[in-house]
């Protein structure tokens, strides 16, 4: 019961058997009704025949009493005094008297009933009104009962049918006649067997069929789980699982995988390249400051004081940077306040004041710049572009901020020899720097784009490169307004 398939086929199976019983007891139940009803209407049949003979008068023993056998008849007058049975009719019950032998009756000869009774009180002229008249019989709808009769030594189940009639000379007689019940309880026997012996039969077919179908439906799923397993065993995330023909959510599932284990073989190779090279960053300025430190223990004479210092910066710097990335790759959330973007441009430049180059500002006040985000992350994206453009400026560095659609837009621009369009996008990627940065730069390991880049999409904007008017490049900073 651990397996889809044994749950589905349970699942199916269950359902099945709870309609079909629930389909056969309705059914039966309108099986049985309607053969009742069939029998109801023999027996009123039977009773009406005998009792209009009555209300002509027909003395009892002259009362043509047909098909005894399958319509017992017994006929009990106002006192129910049996004064009339069928032929053979042994034993009865479910009718108004249980008596089977005639009693001499008042139509043999006794005083008649009077039409009106002007002394009887209210109760008893509404029963003699509730009577058919001399010589009639009720049109009202009869009383229906179940009962037994055992008719020359045979007990079968009857239902009784019991019609009101009136003899010329005033007595009523209560006619009950039966028709049997043996037909309606074989026909229901019937049915119920065969339901009974069906059913079992169906559910097996049922639970088969649903066992089979639901195997060959997962057993794509089952191709799945082995390549993930082997995936897991081997670590080899450049394997894919098998992705069924079908465009079923099984096939979905596939590519679903697929497409997460593409995403985590990028995440995990990024992650190596990420650790190689900062392992390659970290040697050199780790290794100038021991050299630095070794030749200072036995020469202190020659100790080069503010390349140590230097070196000591960069290994800070660099640290800081892998810190960050380290967090931000860790799913890092930017600070949920409400930063002012040419308020925190034209703070960054105030700052800047050992810039070779001075940074001329483009950020009105009073301007509504206001974006949401972590104002640490966003003061190091914009000072990691203003860093960018120093090193790559030939006389002039530009920052400007203005609205943009529904966000703010922070343009930092140079006027040095640009970006190549073939590496425009390349540059954002980490520990990259091209041949012309290398010659120039002074110590950066290519990490600032970088984070510059994965701060805007946490924040959700973006970082893009162009180029400038006034011929290098131009870096454009958007970030979405808050809702």
């Amino acid at each position: 019961m651990r397996s889809v398939r044994a749950r589905a086929a349970l699942g199916a199976t269950l359902v099945v058997a709870v309609a079909l019983i629930g389909a056969g007891l309705a059914v039966l139940l309108v099986l049985r009704a309607n053969l009742i009803d069939q029998a109801d209407l023999q027996a009123e049949v039977a009773a009406r025949e005998v009792a209009g003979q009555l209300a002509t008068g027909t003395p009892y023993e002259d009362v043509e009493l047909d098909d005894e056998e399958d319509h017992p008849v017994q006929v009990t007058d106002e006192e129910d005094r049996v004064v009339l049975v069928s032929k053979d009719l042994r034993a009865v019950t479910g009718t108004g008297a249980t008596g089977v032998t005639p009693v001499p009756s008042a139509s043999a000869g006794a005083t008649p009933a009077p039409d009106d009774d002007d002394d009887g009180d209210d109760d008893d002229q509404d029963d003699d009104r509730s009577r058919p008249g001399r010589g009639e019989v009720s049109s009202d709808d009869p009383d229906f009962s179940d009962g037994t009769a055992t008719v020359d030594r045979t007990t079968a189940d009857y239902r009784f049918a019991a019609v009101e009639a009136t003899t010329p000379d005033g007595v009523t007689l209560t006619v009950y006649a039966g028709a049997p019940l043996a037909a309606e309880q074989e026909a229901v026997n019937t049915v119920r067997g065969a339901m009974l012996t069906g059913l079992p039969v169906l559910l097996v077919v049922v639970a088969g069929v649903t066992w089979l179908v639901t195997r060959r439906a997962l057993r794509p799923v089952e191709g799945i789980r082995r390549e993930m397993a082997a995936i897991t065993a081997s670590e080899d995330l450049a394997r894919r699982v098998p992705e069924p023909g079908s465009r079923d959510e099984i096939a979905a599932l596939a590519r679903t995988t697929n497409e997460t284990l593409t995403v985590l073989e990028a995440s995990v190779e990024r992650q190596r390249r990420f650790v190689a090279d900062a392992s390659h960053e970290l040697r050199s300025p780790i290794a100038s400051l021991r050299t630095q430190l070794e030749v200072a223990e036995a020469h202190p004479e020659l100790l080069d004081l503010p390349g140590a210092v230097a070196d000591t910066v960069r290994l800070q710097v660099l640290a800081a940077d892998l810190l960050l990335l380290a967090r931000l790759d860790a799913g890092e959330k930017p600070g949920g306040g409400t930063v002012e973007l040419g308020a925190l441009v034209r703070e960054e430049v105030s700052q800047r004041t050992g810039d070779r180059i001075a940074v001329a500002v483009e950020a009105p006040e009073g301007g509504a710049f206001e974006v949401n985000g972590s104002r640490g992350q966003l003061s190091r994206v914009i000072g990691n572009l203003l860093d960018n453009a120093q090193r790559h400026a030939d006389g002039s560095v530009a920052v400007s901020v203005a609205a943009d659609g529904r966000g703010v837009r922070v343009e930092v621009r140079d006027d040095g020899a640009g970006v190549p369009e073939d590496e425009r996008e390349r540059i954002f990627e980490r520990f990259v720097r091209l041949d012309d940065a290398r010659s120039r730069d002074d110590g950066g390991a290519g990490l600032g784009l970088a984070i510059a880049r994965d701060v805007a999409a946490r924040h959700g904007g973006t970082l893009t490169v162009h180029r400038a008017a006034e011929g290098g490049a131009a870096f454009r900073l958007w970030l979405p307004r808050p809702a």
